[in-house]
C-alpha cells in the first residue's frame, strides 16, 4: 500500500506519523517526533507575485531545488536535525509517499463567512476572499483558501497566511536524500481535524458543551464543541510543557475564550497531547466542578507495527493521527474536509514547470511539433520511394551490365571479322590482279611460241620484274607493248644451242597490267 506521512509542526516541536489504508483500516507504520531550534513560517507570496507565478516567480525560501545544507538565515533545522528525522523514516519509501502537511496558527487563520451562499465554489471562494478582505483588511489568493459548512447559517473558511513550517522542513529533507522535492498531497487544518475526530469517536449529548485542550511542548489548542459539532476555534496559547509555571492560566485564557464563544458552561474535557497528567486532570475538576475530563484515546488505529512504548505515547501524535483519521474518511467519499494547496506548490512539484509566457506559447510549440512531424513524414516517405527507385535502377544496371558481358565478346568478333574480311577484300583484289595478269602472259605466250618466261618477281609494290628468253627480237618488242607501264630494261644475245636468243628483263606495273592495247583487241581490256 502507498504510505501516506502526516508531518506537523509547532515551534520546535515536529511529529510526523506514516499511515496507509488497509482492510482493517488505518495501518500506523512509524512515528517521528523532534524537538529543535524553532522553524520560521515566511509570508505568503503577494498577489502581484502570483499573477505571473512560476518557478522563476518563487523565493529562494520556497525553492525545492536550491536547499543548503545547513540551517537557513531564517531559521531552518540542522544537518543533524534532518538527519535524525530521516534516519526516523528510514524503511518508507519516500519516493512513492504522499505528504500531508498540517497547518495551524499562526500560518493559517479561520474566517466565520455570514453571507449568501453560491452553487459554484469558485464564486463562493471569491464572495470568501472579498469578505474577508472587507473585514480583516487581508488579501487572499483563491488557491490559499478552503470552507467547510459551520452550521446552518454559516461557513467557516480556514486561508494560509503564512507558509506552513513543515513546507521548510519536507524542502530540506528532500535535499538531504537528494531529490528535488516529494510530492505535497495537500495541506489540512490541525484544528479541524482534531474536532473532527473527537467529534466521530466519542459520542456526547446534543446540549452538552465539550472543551478540546491540545498541550504541546510551547502551546496549547481550545477547541469547543457544542454536542458533536464544532462551536468554536479558540486563540491558540503560548503555554506549553516548556513553559507552564502553574495550570491557573489555562483557566483564565478557557473562560475568557467560553465568553468570546458564547459557551455558557463546560460538560466535558478531552485531554491530549503532551500534558494528560493527574494534576491537569484535579485542575480541571477543582474549577469545572460539573465537567467530566477525560484522556483521548486512539484504540480504533492498527498499531500492530509499533512498539509498547510507541502505542503509550500514542496520545502525544493527537493531531497527526486526527488528520489521518479525517484524510482516509476523505479518500472513501466519506467526509469533506479543509485541503489546501497554494499554486506555487503544484507548479513546483510539476515535471514541466510553465510560466504564463510559456503557456501562451505551448500551442505554437505543438503545431511546429507537427509540423516538423509531418514534414519528417513526408521526408521518410519520399526517401522510401527513392530507396525503392534505386534498388530499381540498381537492379537494371545488374542486367545490363550482365548484358554488356554478353555482347563484349560478340563486339570483339564482329571487329575482327572486320578486319579479316578487309584483309581477305584487300588479298581478294590482289589475286584477282595477278590471276588477270598470268591469264595474259600466259595467253601471250601461247600466241607467240618463241617466247619463253622463266622467272616472275616481286620487284616493288605493285611492280613485277620479268626474266625470260625470245628467239625474235621483235617478240620482246610486242610484249613490252602489250603492257602500257611495261619497261624493256635489258636486251642480251645468248646463243642458245644451235640457235641464236636474246634474254631480257621487263619491269611491269600490276595495277595496269589488266589494260591491253587496242591491237590485241578484246583480250581483257577495260
Amino acid at each position: 500500500m502507498k504510505p501516506y506521512v502526516f508531518i506537523y509542526c509547532e515551534g520546535s516541536d515536529t511529529k510526523i506519523v506514516v499511515a496507509t489504508q488497509d482492510k482493517e483500516g488505518i495501518r500506523i507504520l512509524r512515528t517521528v517526533t523532534l524537538n529543535a531550534a524553532s522553524v520560521k513560517a515566511d509570508s505568503m507570496p503577494s498577489e502581484e507575485k502570483f499573477e505571473d507565478f512560476s518557478m522563476e516567480g518563487v523565493s529562494e525560501d520556497f525553492k525545492f531545488d536550491d536547499i543548503g545544507g545547513s540551517d537557513s538565515e531564517g531559521g531552518g533545522l540542522s544537518n543533524t536535525e534532518i538527519g535524525n528525522i530521516a534516519a526516523g523514516l528510514e524503511g518508507i519509501n519516500l519516493n512513492s509517499a504522499k505528504f500531508i502537511l498540517i497547518g495551524t496558527e499562526p500560518a493559517m487563520n479561520y474566517h466565520v463567512y455570514d453571507g449568501p451562499k453560491e452553487k459554484d465554489k469558485k464564486a463562493q471562494i471569491l464572495a470568501i476572499t472579498t469578505d474577508i478582505e472587507q473585514s480583516k483588511n487581508i488579501y487572499v489568493a483563491p488557491d490559499l483558501i478552503d470552507y467547510i459548512p459551520y452550521n446552518d447559517k454559516s461557513l467557516l473558511a480556514a486561508f494560509l497566511e503564512n507558509t506552513v513550517p513543515c513546507m521548510d522542513l519536507l524542502t530540506q529533507l528532500a535535499a538531504y536524500h537528494k531529490k528535488r522535492h516529494y510530492k505535497i498531497q495537500t495541506i489540512k487544518s490541525a484544528d479541524l481535524s482534531l474536532a473532527y475526530y473527537v467529534a466521530n469517536n466519542i459520542k456526547f449529548f446534543p446540549e452538552d458543551y465539550t472543551l478540546i485542550i491540545y498541550t504541546g511542548k510551547e502551546y496549547s489548542k481550545l477547541i469547543f464543541l457544542e454536542g458533536n459539532k464544532l462551536k468554536h476555534i479558540g486563540s491558540t496559547l503560548d503555554i506549553g510543557t516548556k513553559n507552564l509555571s502553574t495550570y491557573d492560566v489555562y483557566f483564565s485564557k478557557i473562560l475568557l475564550e467560553m465568553e468570546n464563544g458564547g459557551i455558557p458552561q463546560l460538560d466535558n474535557v478531552i485531554l491530549c497531547g503532551e500534558d494528560r497528567s493527574e494534576n491537569l486532570t484535579l485542575s480541571f475538576y477543582g474549577t469545572f466542578p460539573e465537567a467530566n475530563v477525560t484522556e483521548l484515546d486512539f484504540k480504533n488505529f492498527n498499531t500492530s507495527s509499533l512498539s509498547s512504548e510507541i502505542k503509550s505515547q500514542l496520545p502525544d501524535f493527537a493531531i497527526p493521527l486526527s488528520v489521518a483519521t479525517e484524510f482516509f474518511d476523505e479518500l472513501k467519499k466519506k467526509h469533506k474536509g479543509i485541503n489546501i494547496l497554494p499554486r506555487f506548490i503544484v507548479e513546483t512539484q510539476k515535471i514541466l514547470q510553465f510560466g504564463l509566457l510559456s503557456y501562451a506559447l505551448m500551442p505554437l510549440i505543438f503545431l511546429a511539433t507537427f509540423l516538423f512531424t509531418y514534414l519528417t513524414l513526408e521526408k521518410n516517405k519520399e526517401i522510401s520511394e527513392l530507396d525503392v527507385e534505386v534498388q530499381r535502377l540498381t537492379k537494371l544496371q545488374q542486367e545490363n551490365q550482365a548484358l554488356m558481358d554478353q555482347i563484349y565478346p560478340l563486339s570483339n568478333k564482329i571487329a575482327g571479322f572486320d578486319v579479316t574480311k578487309a584483309i581477305l577484300d584487300s588479298a581478294t583484289v590482289g589475286t584477282e590482279i595477278w590471276g588477270e595478269t598470268l591469264d595474259r602472259m600466259a595467253d601471250f605466250v601461247e600466241r607467240r611460241r618463241s617466247f619463253w618466261i622463266t622467272s616472275i618477281q616481286n620487284f616493288a609494290p605493285n611492280q613485277l620484274r620479268i626474266n625470260g628468253y625470245s628467239l625474235s627480237r621483235s617478240v620482246l618488242t610486242e610484249f613490252a607493248d602489250y603492257y602500257d607501264s611495261s619497261v624493256l630494261e635489258n636486251i642480251t644475245f645468248e646463243p642458245l644451242r644451235e640457235s641464236n636468243a636474246f634474254s631480257f628483263n621487263i619491269t611491269l606495273r600490276l595495277d595496269d597490267a589488266r589494260r591491253v592495247p587496242s591491237q590485241f583487241g578484246g583480250i581483257n581490256g577495260p
